[in-house]
């Protein structure tokens, strides 16, 4: 079982101090754990308070941030909807690095290279605290979203596969 870690700091958690947020974190990078299930798993988290990170770009060429549970998948027509689009695509692996400074798999909605408009699943606003991308392969930060705000701004909708 993943434990929680004082070993290395990432970019996600010094913003979350220097937003004086609370937050706990937490290293699996001595497990197996790949996908955003098996992540769940590992630190022995409910996979519905557990989130993933995903970036598209819309029709107009604006890029988005979509934040859903990670056993769930993101429902393109209403993330487009969500943010105005006539339709929005997934970012490619390959230029996920230099658009936001993150590689797949260790994605945060905190601290890209630029803001981009950001939707959270509906069902974040059901937890005290929720999961996600600490920033680095390896690394979680769990925080309540009323804080979240203190860090990005967002708006909550229904975006994922009924």
């Amino acid at each position: 079982m993943a434990k929680k870690s004082k070993e290395e700091k990432t970019n996600v958690m010094r913003l979350l101090e220097q937003a004086k947020v609370d937050y706990r974190h937490y290293c699996y990078t001595d497990t197996e754990a790949i996908s955003g299930v098996e992540v769940a798993s590992a630190l022995g988290q409910d996979v519905k308070r557990v989130f993933k990170t995903l970036v598209t770009v819309g029709k107009s060429g604006e890029h988005y941030v979509f934040v859903i549970p990670v056993a769930e998948e993101l429902d393109l027509k209403k993330a487009a909807g969500a943010v105005g689009e006539k339709s929005i695509a997934m970012v490619k692996s390959k230029e996920l690095l230099g658009l936001t400074g993150y590689i797949h798999g260790g994605c945060s909605p905190i601290g890209m290279k630029k803001f981009f408009r950001t939707t959270i699943h509906m069902t974040a606003e059901q937890f005290d605290t929720i999961i996600f991308s600490g920033g680095k392969i390896g690394y979680q930060v769990e925080v309540s979203p009323e804080a979240l705000k203190n860090v990005i701004s967002f708006q909550y909708r229904d975006i994922t596969v009924s």
